[in-house]
C-alpha cells in the first residue's frame, strides 16, 4: 500500500510488469466475507520504493518487444567475432 505523493508517482510511472523494490511494514488484517468466513489480507505499508525497470524498458510497446526479442539472434555472429576476455591474476596481500 502506497500513500500520498508516493502513490501519485507510482500511478504515473509504474506499469503492469515493471519491477519495483519496496520497503515497509507488513500488516495482516482479518475480515469476514459475505458468507461470514474469516479472511486474511497481508499488505506491505510502503515507506520507500525504487523503480528497478529502466525507463526505456517501461515505455516499450508490444511491437518493439517483438523486435527486441529478435535482435539478439541477429547479433550473435557479431558477438562471436569479439576477442576473448583475458583475466589477469592479481597478487593477494595475504
Amino acid at each position: 500500500v502506497v500513500r500520498n505523493k508516493g502513490a501519485e508517482i507510482c500511478e504515473k510511472y509504474l506499469k503492469k510488469g515493471d519491477k519495483v523494490y519496496i520497503e515497509g511494514r507488513i500488516k495482516t488484517r482479518k475480515w469476514q466475507d459475505d458468507q461470514g468466513n474469516d479472511r486474511y489480507s497481508t499488505e506491505i505499508q510502503c515507506t520507500d520504493f525504487t523503480f528497478l525497470t529502466p525507463k526505456a524498458e517501461s515505455n516499450v510497446s508490444q511491437s518493439q518487444v517483438d523486435t527486441t526479442v529478435q535482435t539478439p539472434q541477429q547479433e550473435k555472429p557479431q558477438s562471436q567475432e569479439q576477442q576473448p576476455v583475458v583475466e589477469k591474476e592479481d597478487d593477494l596481500p595475504f
